[in-house]
């Protein structure tokens, strides 16, 4: 195989909106690929070293001693198990604007059943319960981005 059948197939590819192409025969191999690979994304995006990194925040500036407010509350703690995204992409509630949302708050839910939808590069990507229990917080707004590993709902 030359050049010339390589820019053929190349060209094929573009006319038939193909992203892929492999060819085998005998002691020859040819893999093409166009365009961005998911797998190839995903498992360079959780290598990052900002991915898993300690937050570290600026020291406190000193601050004029006050006398305390006995009417303080303390502060509101996380109840249930996170379930985080698997992906990058835009968080969907709902299957379409004008359709209920897949779940809310004080919901019970099964195993299997659909969370919530992400979309990655114009894919909508189905998130289902791993396990069952009741939806005790959303933790993301409607159509907002969410990160690999961002809580998007507690699980009680």
């Amino acid at each position: 195989m030359d050049l010339t059948d390589i820019r053929k197939i190349v060209k094929l590819m573009d006319e038939h909106g193909l992203s892929q192409f492999q060819f085998e025969k005998d002691d020859f191999r040819l893999k093409l690929k166009k365009g961005i690979d998911l797998d190839d994304l995903q498992g360079l995006v959780s290598s990052l070293p900002f991915a898993n990194a300690p937050i570290v925040s600026a020291p406190a500036a000193p601050v004029e001693s006050t006398p305390a407010v006995s009417s303080a509350q303390p502060a509101a703690v996380a109840e249930g198990e996170e379930i985080p995204s698997p992906m990058v992409g835009t968080f969907y509630r709902k299957a379409s604007p004008d359709s209920p949302s897949f779940v809310n708050v004080g919901d019970s839910v099964s195993e299997g059943q659909t969370l919530c939808i992400i979309e990655a590069m114009k894919v909508m990507n189905e998130i289902k319960a791993e396990k069952s229990g009741t939806i005790t917080e959303i933790c993301v707004e409607d159509a907002t981005p969410v990160q690999y590993g961002d809580v998007l709902f507690r699980v009680k």
